[in-house]
């Protein structure tokens, strides 16, 4: 085994709809499809040929070692599966296994059928997470922390606006998905150029009935492939979803520095070890995993758009991208999925830390409350904003002489201590002012609403 996915990453569900004899089954559809679609149409008058195809069309029947053993002898890996079914069907049925097509039709159908089953464990997987982030938000509505901007502290926020951002998030996910599906999952009978020129003027029903038979839609167009332009969509939107994980797991990955320690991610007691040589290290090492493997995903969704333009009608500089591509870029995207609902679902919260950053600050954080209860007092905005600025630059600059650190000087001192505020605030509305918790706004009403939406879809 070389590579990680083989041994270390993915679900081996997942894994199973992209190794060689799944590839392998999806392209016997293909062909088969085609037969009944050639019997359909009147090219073939024997019922006994599609029979026989229908029953020998599968890894029963087309071993992967003798396909495999095929290409090693042509050089080709579509011709190895059709000599491979050939060679197993009785009477005249090998006639007609790939009449009229050619290879991408059946790679790119198959794709199809690849991405169909893919996309089922996907929006599973985006579903999922979008609950578990419901829930978080839901449960943490009212659980009241600092609001970062540029890393430093600003207003409070809530937990739960955090999570419901998220979630929010994670729902235009679904609905880009659920929209172009439809792009997505098409397939090809059309021939070297996409002429029909093989089929002849039953070309566009027997693409048609084969397509029909896979649970497919037919490419409005093509040439000798699919256009890429839908694939590139599709890892592009793996990508936008990766990157959102990365989002998440980065603000847990922060938000867990001993520093800060407010939320963690889940540590197994008595059986996790953090570090092979410093015992006391408990790191986030699900979040740093994700935010490497979204790396890998979003190269792969670029190199996807280097695969939409091909020389003329075609060429096979797209072929061995895909190989790599496709099953990497699909099986890690499901695994960080499912890595970030494990994740978000056992984070654990240290209320005291939260508290504590609430108020680092002595309730300089809460000097835009101060500025809007100044105003409501008649003071001017552009006034007020400037009057309780001095304040917190007074507290700042004691702070860079070591004062603070001995209590000689906090926020609320000096509001206090300041003649203009004081002839607009007493010091119960200051103190109610420098109250974090009577500061959130909207954020409960504003959680609960979007649980709401979110819990209706």
């Amino acid at each position: 085994m070389i590579h990680p996915i083989e041994y270390r990453y993915g679900r081996k569900e997942v894994k199973e709809i992209f190794d060689e004899e799944k590839r392998l089954e999806y392209m016997l559809k293909v062909e088969c499809a085609l037969v009944k679609a050639h019997y359909k149409a009147g090219n073939i008058n024997d019922e006994g040929i599609v029979k026989e195809v229908e029953k020998k069309a599968n890894l029963n029947f087309v071993r992967i070692c003798r396909v495999k053993e095929i290409e090693n002898e042509i050089n080709h890996d579509v011709m190895a599966v059709v000599k491979g079914l050939s060679e197993v069907c009785e009477g005249d049925a090998s006639k007609f296994i790939h009449l009229g097509i050619t290879s991408n039709d059946v790679i790119d159908t198959a794709n199809a059928l690849q991405f169909a089953d893919f996309v089922k464990f996907l929006e599973s997987d985006l579903l999922n997470l979008r609950k578990t982030l419901v829930e978080q938000a839901e449960r943490n509505k009212q659980l009241v922390c600092i609001g970062r901007t540029h890393g430093q502290h600003a207003i409070p926020t809530t937990y739960g606006m955090k999570f419901a951002i998220y979630a929010m998030e994670i729902q235009r996910h679904i609905e880009r998905l659920n929209e172009y599906k439809k792009r997505l999952l098409v397939g090809k009978i059309s021939g070297a150029v996409g002429t029909y020129a093989t089929l002849g003027n039953k070309g566009i029903k027997i693409e048609k009935e084969v397509v029909q038979q896979l649970n497919l839609t037919p490419a409005e167009i093509s040439n000798q492939v699919v256009q890429r332009d839908r694939y590139a969509e599709f890892f592009i939107h793996l990508a936008l979803i990766a990157k959102t994980l990365e989002k998440i797991a980065v603000e847990i990955r922060n938000l867990q520095r001993t520093e800060i320690d407010e939320i963690a991610e889940h540590f197994e007691k008595g059986k996790q070890v953090g570090s092979s040589t410093m015992p006391q290290k408990r790191n986030p090492i699900t979040g740093e995993r994700i935010c490497g493997i979204v790396r890998i995903i979003v190269g792969n969704a670029i190199a996807s758009l280097d695969n939409i333009p091909l020389w003329h009608e075609r060429d096979l500089t797209n072929s061995s991208a895909e190989r790599i591509i496709i099953p990497e870029i699909c099986i890690l995207s499901d695994y960080i999925l499912n890595l970030a609902i494990k994740l978000i679902k056992n984070l654990e919260f240290r209320s005291e830390n939260i508290d504590r950053n609430l108020n680092l600050t002595n309730g300089m954080i809460m000097s835009e409350c101060l500025m809007i209860n100044l105003t409501k007092k008649g003071l001017g905005r552009q006034e007020a904003h400037e009057l309780v600025r001095e304040c917190a630059m007074r507290v700042y600059e004691s702070r860079s002489k070591g004062d603070v650190n001995k209590g000689n000087i906090n926020f609320r001192d000096v509001l206090l201590s300041d003649k203009k505020i004081r002839k607009f605030l007493t010091e119960d509305e200051i103190r109610q002012a420098l109250n974090p918790k009577n500061y959130i706004g909207l954020a409960v009403k504003k959680v609960e609403e979007i649980c709401e939406i979110l819990r209706k879809q």
